[in-house]
């Protein structure tokens, strides 16, 4: 099979369904299945409900936006065209560099978290041999072929959530007594646990700020479908529906999961993942199944957990690669990597993301978990920064549209409660980011480790977008010079309306 043909195969297997599992196989991973533990174990159960309430509606807000920009101009590496069209072409570089090395940043926290899990098996077996072996299974998986990557992702999107819905179902049942075993030594579930010793909120804003990168580690990957929407076979349809349903099947798996640790793990528990090696435990989902003393269970939930951490650092090499490809074709990285092999793969791009994955190894040069954390803080901030970057593009995107004379009631999918929306989004998204570390600058001495761990993707980030505008001398876009008129003919044409339609009085 040529290369056309296997990105048509990849086309038609990417449809709504496809698009919307994807974007769910991509966000729940490491963050719910292992890192929850640390969030509640920071801020309480409370604090931890709350962040998620709010991350997710800053999510909400920025999937919409994402949501309109791809429907009306389905590309691949989204980020990164849309940042240079709407922006200035030195963003839409910054912002494609910065989505490369998030993802690619993202596979080793996922490599990482794969070798904790495998731990709770095989205690005395080193860490870097797992997260090795693994990579190297995700390397085989993205070398190959592109064809089944849709189909792979959904069938492994619905075992994750099928294993949520279990765990929730069970989860209930133990707040209400039927699965629980009678312990004197334990509070039984419920809100005497999430409300024992310092309440169900800990800690203050400065806790609540700090989960907050966490929490919005574990929603990073809804934003797939911006990526994956350049390979789907009617974006204009498929993105919206994907939009509309994604949203909020994350909000209520890790609304609830994270209500039901909270109600049967306390946040004091020793078992919880915190900064501490000794304190590294199993995944809270893992703790929660050996507390309703189904044991065998709890192993077949870790094996789930290791196939959906394993499946979300498979999208993030997928992801990751076709950012790097992309930016090799619009000519902002270099040229080997916008090679192809017979059968339609970026493998020049595909080692390039593998390498960066190698960070995973680190963690057998140091304590493992304070290597998983400074990943994980890594990949929360460079993931926020994207973020950052879909609410500025659309911003600017709309205020494009409407100024050019065209109408909303042409766009594909229409983002709602503009600009507010946006608006928040970066507001929050820029308070997360600058906050997060924040007492390492009011201590009697700056922790400046703390701080280079913490925010060092954003000089870099700032250091890629001025150096590419100085040296070739970009300036913002004008919003009357932003080019619409093409996307906005292939998005009538594809509802039927062509030339004929509204484009003729947009135009005139």
């Amino acid at each position: 099979m040529d290369k056309k043909q296997d990105a048509q195969e990849l086309r038609r297997s990417l449809q709504a369904r496809h698009l919307s599992m994807i974007a769910i196989g991509g966000s729940i991973g490491t963050g719910l299945f292992l890192a929850s533990g640390a969030t509640i174990s920071g801020a309480g159960a409370g604090g931890a409900l709350l962040a998620y309430a709010l991350v997710g509606l800053m999510v909400y807000f920025l999937m919409t936006s994402l949501g309109e920009m791809a429907a009306f101009m389905p590309v691949s590496g989204s980020f990164q065209v849309y940042g240079s069209r709407f922006v200035d072409p030195a963003f839409g570089f910054a912002q494609g560099w910065n989505y490369w090395y998030n993802w690619a940043i993202t596979i080793a926290v996922e490599l990482a978290a794969a070798a904790i899990i495998m731990n709770y098996w095989f205690p005395g077996v080193p860490g870097v041999l797992w997260s090795g072996g693994f990579l190297a299974i995700i390397f085989v998986l993205n070398y190959f072929s592109v064809k089944g990557f849709g189909e792979a992702e959904f069938w492994c999107s619905m075992l994750k959530v099928a294993t949520i819905i279990a765990f929730i179902v069970i989860g209930f049942l133990m707040i209400l007594g039927i699965m629980t075993e009678p312990d004197p030594h334990r509070i039984a579930p419920g809100l005497a646990v999430m409300t024992q010793g310092d309440g169900a909120f800990i800690g203050g804003l400065a806790a609540f700020v700090g989960v907050a990168m966490v929490v919005g580690f574990s929603f990073q990957g809804t934003e797939l479908i911006g990526v994956a929407a350049g390979e789907s076979a009617n974006p204009g349809r498929t993105i919206p529906r994907a939009v509309r349903q994604i949203f909020w099947r994350i909000l209520m798996f890790y609304m609830l999961s994270i209500l039901i640790i909270g109600l049967i793990l306390p946040h004091n528990d020793p078992s919880l993942l915190k900064n501490d090696m000794k304190d590294v435990g199993a995944s809270p989902f893992t703790l929660v199944f050996n507390r309703a003393g189904l044991a065998f269970a709890a192993s077949l939930m870790n094996a789930v957990i290791l196939s959906a951490i394993l499946s979300a650092g498979n999208s993030g090499m997928y992801a990751s690669t076709r950012m790097l490809y992309a930016m090799a074709k619009n000519g902002m990285a270099p040229k080997l990597f916008s090679k192809l092999s017979d059968n339609g793969v970026p493998r020049n791009a595909l080692y390039a993301t593998t390498l960066v994955a190698c960070l995973c190894f680190l963690t057998s040069l140091f304590e493992s978990n304070a290597v998983y954390m400074w990943l994980l803080n890594s990949s929360g901030m460079t993931g926020f920064i994207a973020w950052l970057g879909v609410a500025i593009s659309h911003y600017r995107f709309r205020r494009a549209y409407v100024k050019q004379g065209y109408s909303l009631d042409d766009l594909p999918y229409q983002a709602k409660w503009f600009p507010l929306g946006p608006m928040f989004a970066f507001a929050l998204c820029l308070l997360i980011m600058l906050g997060q570390n924040y007492t390492a600058f009011t201590a009697a001495k700056v922790d400046w480790y703390g701080v280079i761990a913490t925010y060092l993707g954003i000089p870099l980030f700032l250091a890629l977008w001025w150096g590419y505008r100085v040296m070739h001398k970009t300036t913002l876009v004008p919003l009357d010079k932003i080019e619409l008129a093409e996307a906005h003919r292939k998005a009538l044409d594809q509802r039927g309306e062509g030339k004929g339609g509204k484009l003729a009085s947009a135009q005139a």
